[in-house]
C-alpha cells in the first residue's frame, strides 16, 4: 500500500460493494431486455424482475448506508484536494441515485396500478394512488436518472482505473475482494 493511501475496507463493505454492483448489472440487462413500457403495458416477467432487483437494491443501500455510519473508513490521503472533493461528491450521488431511483420507479408502478411483489414473495404497498400525476412523472424521472446514474458509474469506473493503471496509489485496491483492510 502506498503511504498516502488509506487503510482499506473491511469484508462487510466490501461485500456489500461488490453486491451492489451485481445487483445493478443484473438491472440494467433486465432493463434493457424488458419490453417498452406504454399506457396499456401489465407487467410480465421481466418487469416483475426489474421491480424485483430495484427493491432489493435499495434495501442493500440502505443496509450499506447504515453499515458506513458505524464503520466509516478514512478518506484517501492520494492525490490533489479537489480529487478528493469531486470522489466524495460522486460517491454521494452514486449512494443518492441509487436509492432515489427504486423509489421513483416503484411510485409509477404504484401509479399503474400494478400489484408490486417481490420475487413473487413480499406484496409492496402502493406510494401514490393509481393514475396519480407524480407517478406518472416519476417515471420519466426514473429514465432520466437510470441513464444519469449509468453515466456516473462509468466515471466511478474510469477513476478507479485511473488510479490502479496511471496513479498505481493503492485507492482501487481499498475496495477489491481478497485485499488486505
Amino acid at each position: 500500500m502506498n503511504e498516502t493511501t488509506s487503510p482499506g475496507y473491511g469484508g462487510v463493505a466490501k461485500t456489500l460493494h461488490w453486491l451492489v454492483f451485481a445487483l445493478v448489472f443484473a438491472q440494467y440487462v433486465v432493463a434493457l431486455a424488458m419490453p417498452d413500457i406504454g399506457r396499456g403495458t401489465l407487467p410480465g416477467t421481466l418487469i416483475n424482475l426489474h421491480m424485483s432487483l430495484g427493491a432489493t437494491i435499495l434495501l442493500v443501500i440502505v443496509v450499506r448506508w447504515l453499515w458506513r455510519i458505524g464503520h466509516r473508513v478514512p478518506l484517501s490521503t492520494a492525490g490533489p484536494r479537489w480529487e478528493r472533493d469531486v470522489a466524495r461528491i460522486a460517491h454521494a450521488l452514486l449512494y443518492v441515485l441509487l436509492a432515489l431511483n427504486p423509489i421513483l420507479g416503484w411510485m409509477n408502478a404504484s401509479a399503474r396500478d400494478w400489484k408490486i411483489t417481490i420475487y413473487g414473495i413480499v406484496a409492496l404497498p402502493h406510494l401514490v394512488a393509481a393514475r396519480a400525476r407524480i407517478g406518472m412523472i416519476a417515471g420519466d424521472v426514473h429514465t432520466f436518472l437510470a441513464w444519469t446514474l449509468l453515466v456516473l458509474i462509468g466515471l466511478h469506473v474510469a477513476a478507479a482505473l485511473y488510479h490502479y493503471l496511471l496513479r498505481r496509489d493503492g485507492v482501487l485496491q481499498r475496495m477489491l475482494p481478497g485485499a488486505g483492510v
